[in-house]
């Protein structure tokens, strides 16, 4: 071999080496336990072609219900919640490490200028009369460096820092959907408290009506005064639970107006029965992975984590840098810019893990952990949106079917009243009569307005477990259903 066949030798034997080299560290026996569920683990199977698809909720689904007055509140929340301005702080910051692990795949230029006052000694390398005296050195120059990725690491790394970006974006998504049905929520049972303080003011006025009659018969000598502390004694108790009504009430206008982030809140809700109802599926729809914006999250932080092992793989095989530099150098800064004091250089640089004392493998172990992290929490996630899903149209179906019944002993109930209410004047009932009567109506009464009020909340609720609108673009809809890595 001559000389020349030497020289040209030379880097590539020095990387063919290194590579031979970086078997000393290896990733051998360091892998993911965890396996991601698919929609067919979870029981969602694509629908007959013939079958009608699952209705798709609007991004600003609570405007079916048909209340402005619901629709500003929940503006009002979306511009203003600290929880969901912390969202998308959290993606801002993903972002822009997003940007810097971009910024680590291209080459890097930096310029300094440096100027400082050395006295040299007069014992060490410089000669007289160098040596022993003080000098004023300058140094301007101009270096770039281009680390040459030939094994991914800052690929992947990039990759990682998009995915947990997007898992970022995907989050604020989800802390919208939770404001807006947690705004509803509280804003239904303030009409629930509203429509109960009506029942039990109609309640109050009853028993002051029945008070009256059983007055007038007792001073007809028809009744006698145990009637008439029966009828007295059921006035406090009326009171009383419109006292306790308008305290939950006041307590759920402070939850509304701290979701909202208005302290003085000024509103009264609507009737139950003014909300229209809205349309949801009767089913679990097969895309429920690429509705839920949490799904998609989860989804996202294990594509990121996957990258990261790459990564960290990466980080075992040899890390070769280009760098060079030109500029000017002077021993006197009044001949820094003199022809000869250029300067420059350029070359390869070689970087070889060999002994790490594990290192790598310990953060390689760390990012595996990572990673069947993200595959079990993407699991339950899973899990826990079906389950969601499930109970939710349950109870939907089942309060319809308790509506009609409790619209048919609410009848019966206030019938019963009325017969019970017309013997007992005519005297041939007691008023003990009047009084079973009464809280059976009572009773239906109250249970219709729960009733109206959890056939909401579960529209709501069932909104949210559905995504909320949420709408992804088609590659981050793709990696949702998927279950390859």
């Amino acid at each position: 071999m001559n000389d020349n066949q030497t020289r040209a030798f030379g880097p590539l034997g020095a990387i063919v080496a290194a590579a031979l080299l970086a078997g000393c560290a290896s990733y051998s026996g360091i892998e993911p336990q965890s396996k991601l569920r698919g929609a067919q683990d979870v029981g969602l199977t694509a629908p007959a072609s013939s079958a009608p698809a699952a209705p798709t909720l609007a991004p600003q689904w609570w405007t079916q219900f048909g209340d402005p007055q619901l629709d500003k509140l929940v503006a009002q929340a979306l511009e203003g919640s600290p929880n969901l301005r912390i969202a998308q702080a959290r993606l801002a910051r993903a972002q822009s490490v997003q940007e810097l692990a971009h910024s680590a795949t291209l080459p890097q230029v930096q310029g300094s200028l440096e100027a400082q006052r050395q006295r040299f000694s007069a014992t060490n390398i410089y000669p007289p009369p160098l040596g022993g005296s003080t000098q004023e050195l300058g140094t301007l120059r101009l270096s770039g460096s281009w680390e040459l990725d030939f094994f991914g690491k800052n690929r992947q790394a990039l990759e990682a820092s998009l995915g947990a970006s997007r898992a970022a974006q995907a989050d604020v998504e989800a802390a919208r959907v939770v404001l807006a049905s947690n705004v509803a929520r509280t804003y239904f049972q303030m009409a629930r408290l509203q429509d109960q303080s009506q029942v039990a003011q109609r309640t109050l006025a009853q028993r002051q009506e029945s008070l009256k009659l059983v007055g007038d018969r007792v001073s007809a000598g028809l009744d006698t005064t145990l009637e008439q502390r029966q009828s007295e004694g059921a006035l406090p108790e009326a009171r009383q639970q419109i006292e306790a009504l308008q305290e939950q009430l006041q307590l759920t206008r402070n939850a509304l107006a701290a979701l909202v982030g208005q302290t003085d809140l000024k509103v009264e809700p609507h009737s139950l029965s003014a909300a229209r109802p809205l349309a949801v599926p009767t089913a679990i729809p097969a895309d429920l992975l690429g509705r839920r914006a949490d799904i998609v999250a989860a989804r996202w932080r294990v594509e990121a984590a996957t990258h990261d092992i790459a990564s960290a793989k990466a980080q075992f095989y040899p890390n070769v840098n280009l760098a060079a530099f030109i500029g000017m150098s002077s021993i006197g800064l009044n001949r820094l810019l003199e022809s000869g004091s250029q300067e420059w250089g350029a070359g390869p640089a070689l970087h070889l893990p060999i002994f790490d004392a594990g290192r790598l493998r310990a953060n390689l172990r760390g990012k595996t952990a990572d990673l069947d992290l993200a595959v079990e929490s993407y699991n339950a996630a899973l899990l826990e949106a079906v389950r969601e899903v499930a109970d939710q149209l349950a109870s939907a179906q089942s309060i319809d079917r308790q509506l009609v019944d409790q619209r048919e002993a609410q009848g019966a109930a206030e019938s019963a009243y009325d017969i019970a209410l017309q013997r007992y004047k005519a005297g041939l009932g007691t008023y003990l009569n009047v009084l079973t009567a009464e809280t059976a109506v009572l009773n239906q009464r109250r249970l219709a307005v729960d009733l109206a009020a959890r056939a909401l909340d579960t529209q709501v609720q069932l909104a949210r477990a559905l995504g909320g609108g949420f709408q992804a673009d088609p590659d981050t809809l793709h990696l949702a259903t998927s279950t390859t890595r």
